[in-house]
């Protein structure tokens, strides 16, 4: 059974001029102890999904439809405080950077045992042994001493270590991670990765894994999900959306990367700019970049269809149509 369930999820944002339509009828599942890994280019939805998911939409953003069920409770059309009991307890949360999720004026083992003592029914002793050793777990040197030092006091790394051990204290179910190693060093990436990596297996968590670099979802990631102008353009096991993509979007971001074993002195590119959300084109919002792009695509806007060992919005995994030229 999935742990999180994403059905047909809508988000606007209402405005002077009109609503605009952020998020458009995106669906998926995670399963316990999976790592999804979210891509796409700025701007294609990926954080706000996420933001969706833990109740953190900045107003006046909304969810319009749609369900989010997490172990088969619905959980988006929850009152703000019971939902802020659920997004400490059963979903963990790891931003971009750490500072926004450490209060400067605590110590970090004051921050860790008050989250774990307001879900989990310890003393402070307890929740004290459970921080250190949530420290040494997440590979923070000398835990003991650490855990009275305050969030200045660690490097960026160190404290991106802290804020997953914040994430892991309530021993949540899910953990939604949005670009959590993008303000790292390289040689800090692959070991906050790892980290994430074997906790969540270790603990059983389903992961969200939110990011740009499609060489942190090669390396972490069970499946992949390509978003694009607020939708899911392909999703597929990760093996298979990189070495054979099906939608010509992950088509193009695959061959923009770089190859190290051909000398090739261009990147490929893909032409054009993804559409602004008040001018999203009808039928598929990838045609107008598109190279194989045919009448129906500017049309009709396709569902995900079955394309091999992944599944993609295009009209060309359509197996019932006529094919064009």
């Amino acid at each position: 059974m999935s742990l999180l369930q994403v059905r047909d999820l809508v988000v606007e944002f209402p405005g002077r001029r009109g609503t605009l339509r952020a998020l458009d009828h995106v669906s998926f599942d995670i399963a316990p102890g999976e790592i999804l890994g979210v891509v796409g280019e700025s701007g294609a939805g990926k954080s706000l999904t996420g933001a969706a998911i833990i109740g953190l939409l900045e107003p006046p953003g909304r969810i319009a439809s749609g369900e989010v069920l997490l172990e088969g409770e619905r959980i988006d059309n929850l009152p703000f405080e019971r939902m802020r009991h659920i997004r400490g307890r059963k979903i963990g949360a790891i931003f971009q950077d750490p500072l926004t999720s450490l209060n400067p004026l605590y110590t970090i083992g004051r921050q860790l045992t008050e989250t774990i003592q307001a879900h989990l029914p310890v003393d402070g002793a307890e929740a004290r042994r459970r921080a250190i050793a949530l420290l040494e777990e997440t590979g923070i040197p000398a835990a003991a001493q650490r855990i009275d030092h305050y969030p200045h006091q660690f490097s960026g790394g160190m404290r991106q270590r802290v804020v997953i051990a914040l994430a892991l204290a309530a021993e949540p179910r899910l953990v939604v991670a949005d670009e959590p190693t993008t303000a790292l060093d390289v040689s800090i990436q692959a070991q906050i990765i790892q980290l994430l990596k074997r906790i969540c297996r270790e603990h059983g968590a389903a992961v969200m894994l939110i990011t740009h670099d499609m060489g942190v979802i090669a390396e972490t990631c069970d499946r992949v999900a390509v978003m694009y102008a607020g939708r899911l353009a392909e999703i597929g096991p990760v093996h298979q959306v990189i070495h054979q993509p099906a939608h010509p979007y992950t088509m193009g971001l695959m061959a923009s990367i770089p190859d190290m074993t051909s000398d090739r002195e261009r990147l490929n590119q893909i032409d054009g700019a993804m559409p602004r959300l008040t001018a999203i084109p009808p039928g598929c919002a990838y045609n107008p970049r598109c190279p194989r792009v045919f009448e129906r695509c500017t049309r009709e806007r396709p569902e995900l269809l079955a394309a091999g060992a992944t599944r993609a919005a295009c009209w060309l995994h359509d197996a019932n149509a006529e094919m064009p030229g």
